[in-house]
């Protein structure tokens, strides 16, 4: 037997085992019936690496096999090869060794956004705009964002060269970085929105999350935060045990933050606030949308649920099924589904997944598909906060609030796809120095902007006029270009802070805490006596 094919059969028995103690059976060694259609399967793999009219490996048929098996089970249940397993354990880790800097696609390339101060890049003086076009002799244009970011970390002081193209300069830069430890935030943008506002958006849950969501908080509060805007727009989620450390500074103690049912014993779970954070004591707003998911979910139901803070935007993913990894040989992994996620008030996360096709493109657009307003209430299925209020069912969660943002127009969502502002802003501030951050963009600005499209050919000259003319576009792109240059010049957060003052949802949040403080008024008021809770579902039929 060839080594190929034994590392696929012992894959294939470790996995077989797993699955057979993990449905309860707690046998170590395989049924009867099992054997009889392991042997089965291994008889198609060793036939179809034998006969099949292209060359493939063992591994590709075992792998492909193992993830065709796993997509009958449900949408998150997944087959991790060591690649993917390594790059999900990284993500998850509060810091990992690097050049310290933020990467992004942009137009096609492999661009960077900003490089983090005092790291070795920012040190070699990479710029805002830079685009990464070789990694150690290899174009970036044929890898994934993934992948090249996974060839740019390595051990702590390894050196990785790179060549970089730069805007104005005619041949491109080869730089030799050695690599240095790099803190990998989750709390990416935390600051004083206005005077009394306090705004923290956290980008996922990885193993730093719950003390950089303390530290951001006891800054806020230092600065004289008085409300708070938590931004989970996007957050697709993470680990368990940090939304529940970030929940515990929301909910009061003692608290139910989320609770866990499965098939097997183990499965169930209830976990609770802990009381060891002082309370926040702030009207809170949180604003979520269909990119928010699972761990992210947890923290908007609990705040929801417990009446601590109000909630805007969309409905978010509804991704509510708790993964178990389990580690194979050979450093792979299975993420297997093992339980369900329920929110305080008995709300189930996980919203219907019958169709693939209807979990992974339904968002409740109307016949003309342009509602933007996300899937509908399900009102068959009607919870109650701890204070009486309604909050719904049938997966994810409900805003109190239902906001969608506006699709900007369609040249500028070009432009921004090829990379125009960014690439202008670099071009801009090379020529013109700004100072600080009363900086802004004007006509003439906006003028030197449609000179500079006509001259990078990106749209034909009366294309670029005609999309000029309408004030909606202008106004849009004088945000976009502030944005940019104040990304370049003062680091990301001045650049979001910008964005964020043009942000019809964020906006709205702000005209919100009125209520929130009369929620949190409400809670106060009726802490020294007994609250019903009517956590029933129901149902109309």
């Amino acid at each position: 037997m060839r080594k190929p094919w034994r590392l696929a059969a012992a894959t294939l028995f470790v996995l077989a085992i797993g699955f057979g103690m993990l449905a309860g059976d707690g046998l170590l060694a395989l049924s009867d019936q099992a054997r009889d259609n392991l042997r089965l399967y291994t008889e198609v793999i060793e036939t179809s690496r034998a006969v099949y009219g292209a060359e493939v490996s063992y591994k590709d048929l075992v792998y492909s096999s193992v993830r065709g098996m796993l997509r009958g089970l449900d949408p998150h249940t997944n087959f991790l090869t060591p690649q993917s397993y390594t790059s999900m354990r990284d993500r998850q880790q509060g810091s990992f060794y690097g050049l310290g800097i933020l990467v992004g696609v942009r137009g096609g390339k492999l661009t960077v956004i900003t490089p983090i101060t005092g790291s070795p890049a920012y040190r070699l003086g990479m710029q805002a705009g830079d685009v990464i076009g070789l990694i150690e002799g290899d174009a970036t244009e044929t890898m994934s964002l993934d992948e090249a970011v996974s060839r740019l970390k390595g051990p702590k002081g390894s050196e990785v060269t790179i060549t970089i193209f730069r805007r104005g300069l005619d041949d491109p830069l080869d730089l030799t970085i050695a690599r240095a430890e790099v803190t990998q935030d989750t709390v990416q943008h935390e600051y004083m929105l206005t005077e009394d506002t306090g705004y923290v958006q956290i980008r996922d849950f990885s193993r730093s999350t719950g003390r950089e969501v303390a530290v951001a908080l006891a800054n806020l509060k230092a600065a004289g935060m008085k409300r708070l805007l938590l931004d989970l727009r996007g957050n697709g989620g993470g680990l368990l045990d940090q939304a529940i450390e970030v929940a515990d500074q929301f909910v009061p103690g003692e608290s139910k933050i989320v609770e866990t049912r499965g098939r097997i014993r183990s499965s169930h779970s209830q976990y609770f606030s802990s009381g060891k954070y002082e309370e926040l004591g702030l009207p809170v707003v949180v604003l979520v949308n269909g990119g928010t998911a699972s761990a992210a979910e947890i923290l908007s139901g609990a705040i929801q649920d417990h009446d601590v803070g109000l909630v805007l935007g969309d409905p978010t993913w509804g991704k509510g099924l708790v993964q178990t990894v389990y580690t194979l040989p050979y450093g792979a992994a299975v993420a297997l589904t093992t339980a369900k996620y329920y929110t305080p008030s008995g709300r189930l996360i996980q919203r219907d997944y019958s169709s693939y096709w209807n979990y992974y493109t339904d968002y409740g657009d109307d016949e003309d598909g342009e509602n933007g307003e996300g899937r509908p209430v399900d009102e068959l299925e009607v919870y109650f906060t701890d204070l009486g209020r309604k909050v719904y069912g049938g997966g994810g969660i409900t805003p109190d609030v239902r906001l969608s943002p506006e699709a900007p127009p369609v040249f500028l969502q070009f432009l921004r796809s090829r990379a125009a502002f960014l690439n202008f802003a670099v071009d801009y501030t090379s020529r013109h120095t700004v100072t600080d951050t009363s900086w802004q963009p004007g006509d003439a600005e906006l003028d030197d902007l449609v000179e500079w499209l006509k001259s990078e050919k990106l749209g034909k000259p009366e294309e670029i006029d005609e999309a000029f003319a309408e004030e909606a576009a202008r106004e849009q792109a004088l945000v976009q270009i502030r944005s940019e240059v104040f990304n370049s010049v003062f680091g990301v957060t001045e650049g979001h802070r910008v964005l964020a003052n043009a942000d019809k949802q964020i906006q709205k949040a702000i005209e919100l805490f009125p209520q929130a403080l009369e929620l949190l008024e409400t809670r106060e008021a009726l802490r020294s006596r007994p609250v019903e809770r009517a956590n029933q579902v129901a149902r109309v039929r």
